[in-house]
């Protein structure tokens, strides 16, 4: 990189931060806070962390087994709907609250053989080394930075002005329901990415490898949910096929929402790459802050969140048991009304309805050339 291209990237590397009247030093002070918080809780782990997180294995597992043994008295409409209920809430449990902050690494310092996230692997159809790779990586690496940060679309949706319209976008609102419906499967297709095999960034080679251990994974998981329980209540097997069916579209809907909120509601923020160079820790701070919204709610709807509802928080400090952000997010809203920075949350109906409005204004073609630069990176299709 040549001097004057150095020099160009440090300008344009700002211009969100001047947008708010953050220099670099006012930059550093805030990263320092913010870490300052991150080192307090990081020396107060214990006990009671541990405890948390067993007491909600073991309520996820006390659902499985409800809905499995309700689901034996399936031919009745009650039972069906109690035992298909008990099972989505169990597979949210597993996905959200113990699957993701697990494989997070947030109980690594326990060195509980069953809360690591080196071993840990979650019920759902995405391997977790390569769900580590995608989000743990790339995702909380790359925080909304369009061109590197391939959860802005998911490699199928366009949710951002600087990727290029093709026609293929005006199927956004199709491709986003398909998703929504699937999105154990988008999950585990996620770090195949066939969006990078057609821009020439990774090998089919590479790729194929990826998707035959999704693959195994996405069979092993249907063989269980599809035939296997269904076999075990007899004359009842279709009736199971279909509640397990259904506990893993409401599993998909919800944490897809649950996401999508917390990520592309109004407000949130996108970078391009220059904007990134050379960023010190108080910027990458600053840009998980404003690339992040939470969802307001109570203590229970945070759980089956996943505390993903706390996204902020969740983006600030991705190793810090999420059981924590609860309490953190009152210090985080109040640092960022002393340094006049954007602090989102909203509840869930406000959030979600931004995001589809979001992916339905981007599915047709812009009035205009994006205004900080449009990312050269290949259509995104489906």
């Amino acid at each position: 990189m040549t001097t004057t291209q150095t020099t160009t990237d440090c300008m344009v590397e700002r211009v969100t931060a001047q947008r708010y009247g953050m220099n670099d030093a006012k930059l550093d002070a805030f990263g320092k806070e913010i870490e300052g918080i991150r080192e307090e809780h990081i020396n107060d782990l214990g006990a009671e962390d541990v405890r948390y997180i067993k007491r909600i294995i073991r309520w996820q597992r006390a659902l499985m087994v409800i809905g499995r043994g309700v689901l034996f008295f399936g031919l009745f409409p009650p039972a069906w709907i109690v035992g298909t209920l008990c099972l989505a809430i169990g597979k949210i449990l597993d996905n959200m609250e113990i699957g993701h902050n697990i494989m997070h690494g947030q109980y690594d310092w326990s060195r509980d053989p069953a809360l690591q996230s080196s071993t840990f692997d979650w019920d759902t159809a995405c391997p977790a080394e390569q769900w580590k790779h995608s989000h743990n990586f790339e995702h909380h690496t790359f925080t909304n930075i369009v061109g590197k940060d391939r959860d802005v679309g998911y490699g199928v949706l366009r949710m951002s002005e600087d990727q290029r319209w093709h026609p293929v976008h005006l199927g956004n609102g199709l491709f986003a329901l398909l998703l929504a419906i699937g999105f154990d499967h988008g999950v585990m297709l996620h770090d195949v990415a066939f969006d990078e095999v057609r821009a020439g960034k990774k090998s089919w080679s590479e790729a194929k490898k990826t998707l035959k251990k999704g693959l195994r994974k996405t069979a092993k998981q249907s063989l269980k949910d599809y035939v296997l329980w269904p076999l075990l209540t007899g004359p009842l097997f279709l009736h199971t096929l279909a509640a397990n069916f259904t506990a893993n579209v409401l599993r998909n809907l919800w944490t897809y929402t649950v996401i999508f909120c917390g990520h592309f509601p109004d407000g949130v923020h996108q970078f391009t790459e220059a904007e990134c160079e050379n960023e010190s820790k108080g910027h990458w701070y600053f840009r998980q802050l404003l690339g992040s919204a939470n969802l307001t709610g109570g203590p229970r709807f945070h759980v089956m969140a996943g505390n993903l509802s706390h996204q902020v928080e969740h983006h600030l400090f991705p190793d810090l048991p999420a059981r924590r952000y609860a309490s953190i997010a009152p210090r985080i809203e109040a640092i960022c009304k002393r340094y006049g920075l954007a602090y989102n949350k909203g509840p869930m109906h406000r959030q979600f309805a931004t995001v589809v409005g979001r992916i339905l204004r981007l599915s047709l073609p812009p009035k205009h050339k994006p205004g900080r630069g449009a990312t050269n990176a290949l259509p995104m299709t489906a």
